[in-house]
């Protein structure tokens, strides 16, 4: 592969393991609230967090970039802490494979803490264990299979994407440009081969990661 190639390559796997990682720690709280609570708002924060799978890449990649440009309500905050605009930078493209993957992460999270019974808790309860201490004696071991599923899930969806990293991000080489964004590259200047070798490396990675998702949901049998 030419070194553009390998910088894109490199580009992505940064970006979907910084993603998968913001992701866990912020859809953690998220999924255990949705997963326990009895608020009427609670719909509508699913079916949000839920948008990001049904909507067109494109249209969600359009509103990111208006609300992070110089004029959107992002992009004024952001301006004002004298960040600049995130568009067209590295930091804009994490933003925006957060808000496009979050889904893909606090859905497992909220169905493993939504699986678990109450009556453990109950029962910790009884023997003076603490919220925190239930958390993390029963809550945490017992969503050990939703937080890998949703890690896999996170990182691989982000490995994938393509109309909302070149929407926000741009096609900029060492920067924001993506494997999915090199490949479109490849295609653009009938270079066949070379996009042949990166779609080949990315869809044998993404298959990797598949098949760990799976190994872990089911042990090997002799």
């Amino acid at each position: 592969m030419s070194p553009g190639d390998l910088s894109a390559l490199w580009l992505t796997l940064k970006l979907a393991g910084l993603v998968t990682l913001i992701l866990l720690l912020l859809g953690t709280p998220l999924a255990w609230w949705l997963a326990h609570s009895r608020c009427r708002l609670k719909p509508a924060i699913e079916a949000l967090v839920a948008l990001p799978i049904v909507l067109p890449p494109s249209v969600l990649g359009f509103y990111l970039l208006v609300a992070l440009g110089p004029h959107g309500p992002i992009g004024l905050v952001t301006q004002s802490l004298g960040l600049g605009t995130l568009p067209f930078t590295f930091a804009g493209l994490v933003l925006a494979s957060i808000i496009y993957s979050l889904p893909f992460v606090v859905q497992p999270l909220q169905q493993a803490f939504a699986a678990i019974p109450p009556g453990l808790y109950e029962a910790a309860a009884t023997l003076r264990a603490r919220p925190l201490d239930r958390w993390l004696s029963i809550a945490l071991p017992l969503a050990r299979p939703g937080f890998l599923t949703a890690g896999i899930l996170g990182f691989a969806h982000t490995l994938g994407e393509f109309g909302v990293v070149l929407m926000v991000g741009g096609n900029i080489e060492g920067e924001t440009r993506v494997v999915s964004v090199q490949i479109y590259d490849h295609v653009e200047a009938m270079d066949y081969g070379a996009a042949h070798r990166l779609a080949l490396t990315l869809l044998t990675l993404s298959f990797l990661v598949l098949v760990l998702l799976y190994r872990q949901r089911q042990p090997w049998r002799l």
